[in-house]
């Protein structure tokens, strides 16, 4: 038995490998919890002292020690020491310095596993609400920009092929459709993160007589988590936060695909300033949407920071292990990434310029008013719709073979096709007159574009 004592104290006094400190060490990326770190301290140590677990002298040694050490981070001033490995022990070393034996009272009736899972709450919580905002702005952007083309008609595509003619200010509203499930995505997961880990210490709980929902109250969370276990171990508000993230970079990366394809000379629907477009170093004429391309590319990083973390979490067994460190550097990563694009995204809206006259053009490329000569016929003459179809396309083969476009298409050519049809056919074969039409709940008729926007300026006005 002594053999072995000796033999573990032989380990414990053995220096680490300098491997283990590059492995181990989180500092480089948990530094900025600093601000989480702190609140949390400082509300831990008020229920410590309010239950007289501390007394209220070293309670308030505590609270001055750790105003001290804010402001210190935020000037600059404090130095990080990678051999503390973390922020909590960064902080604790610091704190021991300003007030000395006091400072280790801290630590009572909590563990670095329910300090870091409460300080990585508190910092996803705000990073929510931050990207909140960002997208409430993005939808201000594509609302104003809606309602000043609510009567712009541009091709709408299925397959990347012009398939009917809808309004630019339609097309826009419907990234503000999808920004607003993204927004409730995230308000979900707020929800559900904000339970309070502080007081699980370690795994088991604590044997002092601790006030979690003290100090769950004095963070702002909604009430203390129910099981220690779950609290040290959770990692569910990462991921389902990250899982929003990725739904929304998806949404942002389809919309700046679009804007790379509009820029095109090929397709020119729109122009956007040197603000958000590079030059070549070669090719003095050209303009490159860069802007757009690194949104698109940037959804790659946040869509594989979901699917790290989902990774690293499958396998564990409860309750905290070391892996769970893994959790914060992508989701950071991935943050950073979504506000850039998010604000690069809602930048180029602003500055975006519609060319009218190439979308108007294309609107009526395709025969995209075939739909409305078929929906014309079922109307005025009672005809099945695949009945009405077979003739329209029919009549569409005509105008191709004979290089027209439908609305000059000769009314005898039609009537050799469908006998029944009348000069007044003419009136739902322009592009403006289809997409007037569309007065359908969700429809892209001007009118209904325009309700909508103006609704959607309610809304946000509201702060909705």
């Amino acid at each position: 038995m002594s053999r072995k004592i000796a033999n573990l104290t032989r380990r414990q006094q053995s220096a680490a490998d300098p491997i283990l400190d590059d492995i181990n060490a989180s500092i480089d990326f948990d530094r900025h919890l600093f601000r989480q770190d702190v609140a949390a301290s400082r509300a831990h140590a008020a229920m410590l002292a309010k239950q007289g677990i501390i007394t209220a002298d070293d309670a308030r040694k505590i609270a001055h020690g750790l105003d001290t050490i804010l402001s210190e981070i935020e000037s600059g001033r404090f130095k990080f020491k990678r051999a503390l490995e973390d922020i909590h022990m960064n902080v604790e070393s610091r704190l021991t310095e300003l007030i000395g034996p006091a400072a280790g009272r801290l630590h009572t009736a909590r563990s670095r596993n329910d300090q870091i899972a409460t300080d990585f709450r508190l910092w996803i919580r705000e990073t929510i609400d931050s990207v909140d905002a960002a997208l409430a702005g993005y939808q201000r952007a594509l609302v104003e920009k809606a309602l000043e083309h609510a009567a712009t008609v541009m091709p709408g595509f299925t397959h990347l092929q012009v398939a009917q003619p809808v309004t630019f200010g339609h097309h826009l509203l419907a990234y503000v459709e999808m920004a607003s499930r993204d927004r409730g995505r995230f308000a979900d997961a707020r929800k559900r993160a904000n339970f309070c880990p502080l007081g699980a210490a370690a795994l088991a709980g604590t044997a002092f007589p601790v006030d979690r929902a003290m100090t769950a109250k004095a963070l702002g969370f909604t009430a203390p988590m129910t099981n220690s276990l779950d609290a040290v171990s959770d990692r569910d508000f990462v991921l389902e936060t990250l899982a929003a993230a990725a739904i929304t970079a998806v949404h942002l990366s389809r919309f700046a695909e679009e804007i790379v394809i509009w820029c095109s000379p090929l397709v020119g629907f729109i122009s956007l300033s040197d603000r958000f477009t590079t030059g070549s170093s070669i090719m003095p004429q050209k303009r490159n949407p860069d802007a757009a391309e690194l949104v698109r590319a940037k959804t790659g990083r946040i869509v594989g920071a979901l699917e790290a973390l989902l990774i690293v979490l499958k396998g564990l067994p409860l309750a905290y292990q070391k892996d769970m460190q893994e959790d914060k550097e992508g989701a950071m990563d991935a943050f950073s990434a979504l506000s850039v694009s998010i604000a690069a995204m809602t930048g180029m809206v602003r500055d975006m310029t519609a060319n009218v006259a190439r979308m108007h053009q294309a609107a009526g490329m395709g025969y995209s008013t075939a739909t409305d000569l078929a929906d014309w016929l079922v109307r005025e003459h009672q005809m099945p719709f695949r009945e009405a179809h077979h003739v329209t396309a029919r009549i569409v083969a005509k105008a191709a073979a004979q290089n027209v476009p439908l609305h000059q298409l000769p009314l005898t050519a039609m009537q050799a096709i469908e006998k029944r049809i009348t000069k007044d056919v003419y009136a739902v074969l322009s592009v403006e007159n289809s997409v007037r039409s569309r007065t359908s709940h969700g429809g892209t008729a001007p009118k209904n574009v325009r309700r909508a926007a103006n609704r959607w300026l309610k809304i946000l006005a509201k702060g909705q």
